[in-house]
């Protein structure tokens, strides 16, 4: 039977890992908040970015492609850190599903993960990794990470040829939930493209440009990877804190609960002994009379 010690030692534990958690709650709420604004940091540059697409393509207009892609890079966005339930299961299975319906056998992908803890995960499902990212800290590392991921696929295209890239990454949703979203950049889809070229300009005046539509087209395309793979980052870190959120408020309810469990148990227990103190005082003085 535990005594008043012992049980006293496991409020005092349960009192601090309940403030750890509440601690690592406000960190979760806040990146969320920080991630989220990194993500709508970037609205008008892209807003630019379509402009001088369409711009580009009033004066190149487009010809479909010949052939596809033979090799995809599939880049698969989960987190450094634990304690964010099902939130790299959920991704990798996403993943795992999306190969199998776009027939993305092994011989012709390359499997690239960004999160140590997806990582282990991706790499039991899927076999040996060929590139592994870590994740930024904070939003203002987000842009130097999207430029590690982009001078990476430019070594690849060089070694094996033009190769889509495929993304797939978990997206804050409503509360503390996410989905599953993925999202094919590179090459551009041509439907999307026409579309942009085809959409009338925004002014009374024709929009001009000095360099040569070859040369101003991918660069517009570079730009816009980049603001993609950027969000892409953005919304996979507010998903894993909103992850942790949840999970943190599960914990600190089972925390309390047991909080309330064990100070119920120690009152009970201090008014047992407070209880047989008196009956034995009672007895003594008893057999003294």
């Amino acid at each position: 039977m535990e005594t008043l010690q012992e049980i006293k030692r496991r409020i005092k534990g349960t009192d601090d890992l309940h403030s750890v958690v509440r601690t690592m709650k406000s960190l979760a709420a806040v990146n969320i908040r920080q991630y989220e604004q990194a993500m709508r940091s970037l609205d008008d540059y892209r807003r630019s970015i379509e402009l001088g697409l369409r711009a580009a393509l009033r004066s190149r207009p487009l010809l479909p492609r010949s052939s596809s892609p033979q090799q995809t890079v599939v880049l698969i966005f989960g987190s450094d850190q634990g304690m964010v339930g099902r939130f790299n299961e959920a991704i990798i299975d996403f993943a795992e599903n999306t190969m199998h319906d776009n027939g993305l056998a092994a011989a012709t992908r390359d499997c690239w993960v960004a999160g140590a803890k997806a990582a282990g995960s991706a790499e039991d499902r899927f076999g040996p990794l060929d590139r592994q990212f870590a994740l930024p800290a904070s939003s203002h590392q987000v842009a130097p990470a999207v430029d590690e991921v982009l001078l990476r696929f430019d070594e690849h295209c060089s070694r094996k040829g033009e190769t889509r890239l495929l993304i797939l990454y978990n997206k804050p949703d409503s509360g503390a939930s996410y989905r599953q979203c993925r999202a094919a950049l590179y090459p551009p889809d041509q439907e999307w493209l026409r579309a942009i070229g085809g959409q009338s300009w925004p002014g009374r005046s024709l929009p001009l440009h000095r360099i040569p539509a070859q040369r101003l087209l991918p660069a517009l395309i570079r730009e816009y990877l980049f603001i993609s793979l950027f969000e892409a980052f953005a919304a996979s870190l507010a998903a894993e804190n909103a992850a942790r959120l949840a999970a943190m408020q599960q914990a600190e309810k089972k925390i309390e609960e047991m909080g309330e469990a064990l100070t119920s148990r120690y009152h009970n227990l201090r008014q047992t002994s407070i209880t047989e103190e008196l009956l034995d005082v009672i007895a003594g003085f008893e057999a003294l009379s």
